[in-house]
């Protein structure tokens, strides 16, 4: 169970731990396994060296055999993750009819220190970038002939989902380009308007698109026509401030609340696509009252589209054409895919998905602040301010 991260390209989990995540008397060990990587009980198991051309910090080994150290430093204050790179298998099945199992070796990261928020309740048992760069999952699983330099992630209302690695969404899927940074490639997008309630705003920015990330962040001053044009349009009662509530623009929601009174939002991409937002807020519960808010954090440095606005989609990650594509989608149905794959080995290969895990509870990273819930609260929407 590992956070799914498109902020990030490493793929790591704890191992020969140092410093992790405690797996005892935490709010999220009752929520699900938690797990620590012993790459001594893997017959498979092996240290990456540092003459491998994904050991990205050859500068710090003495010797061209020694063990490739990694070291990953994330947006959230003092987060981050250190240990050596090792390879394994990981095993996925197909999602035709055959169901077909398939072994890639990949290599991630074994994670003797975490740091941070890490720590805490942000990926206790690891994180899986999905990033551009070589050492991702889905750059190494194209790389050798897996599946088509391609993803698609599916986040139901329900807090199911599931992730599919060759899947290149299909032909009627609403798209926009990726502003690619030749540096630092990542999924990049641009935002011409926004739609709240009957208000458009036009405006002109670029956003991360961050799975990892569980609630949007906008800078101003976007952020400040956003919330006051929801504001003004807002039925219900604000709410007073609350220190333990992250968002600054909550109201108080009556035994009658109708949700068709709270203002709806949608984004125009670059290229005039549409990307309505289907869950704008949040509601928060304590044993006396319900609050909802708008889910979008005010920022200081980066736009972040984040994982509550991809809710009711298929995203797809085309990094051959360079787009992010979007469809509203059911998670449980498994039509409509557009398979593109090679051919490792003579064998056609779909899409597709981890054994054991199609229907996925990612937990995310909460970046840039921090509350005492567990994080599959936040992944459902639900925060206990009791």
């Amino acid at each position: 169970m590992v956070a799914l991260d498109t902020g990030s390209d490493l793929f790591w989990v704890p191992c020969d731990c140092s410093r992790c995540a405690p797996t005892e008397g935490t709010v999220y060990a009752s929520d699900f396994e938690l797990n620590i990587y012993n790459p001594k009980g893997s017959s498979t198991s092996r240290n990456v060296t540092c003459n491998n051309s994904l050991c990205a910090r050859r500068s710090r080994c003495i010797g061209t055999f020694d063990n490739c150290p990694y070291m990953v430093s994330y947006v959230s204050a003092e987060t981050s993750t250190s240990g050596i790179l090792v390879e394994d298998v990981l095993h996925l099945t197909t999602e035709d009819s055959y169901q077909e199992l398939v072994e890639a070796n990949i290599t991630f990261g074994c994670g003797q220190v975490q740091s941070g928020s890490f720590l805490d309740v942000a990926a206790p048992n690891g994180l899986f970038g999905l990033g551009m760069e070589k050492i991702s999952v889905p750059s190494i699983l194209s790389s050798e002939g897996f599946t088509a330099n391609s993803f698609s992630m599916c986040f139901g209302h329900d807090g199911i989902g599931r992730i599919s690695f060759g899947d290149k969404g299909s032909p009627d899927q609403e798209e926009t380009p990726f502003n690619l940074n030749p540096s630092h490639p990542n999924y990049n997008i641009s935002v011409t308007q926004i739609r709240v309630g009957t208000t458009l705003i036009d405006v002109d920015f670029t956003a991360l698109f961050d799975s990892g990330t569980s609630f949007t962040y906008l800078v101003e001053p976007t952020y400040a026509r956003l919330a006051e044009s929801f504001h003004s349009q807002a039925h219900d009662k604000r709410h007073r401030p609350d220190s333990r509530i992250p968002f600054e623009y909550c109201y108080d929601m009556s035994p009658s609340a109708n949700a068709s009174l709270i203002p709806s939002m949608s984004l125009t991409m670059k290229g005039g696509s549409q990307f309505a937002i289907h869950e704008p807020i949040i509601v928060i519960s304590s044993q006396t009252e319900l609050v909802y808010c708008l889910a979008v954090v005010k920022s200081r440095e980066l736009n972040i589209i984040g994982q509550n606005l991809m809710t009711g989609y298929r995203v797809v990650f085309d990094r051959e054409k360079f787009v992010l594509g979007w469809k509203k989608f059911d998670c449980y149905d498994k039509e409509d895919h557009n398979i593109s794959p090679t051919k490792p080995h003579g064998t056609t290969v779909p899409p597709a998905v981890a054994v054991g895990l199609e229907y996925l509870y990612p937990v995310w990273c909460l970046r840039k602040w921090t509350v005492a819930i567990s994080a599959l609260q936040v992944f459902s929407q639900l925060l206990s301010l009791s």
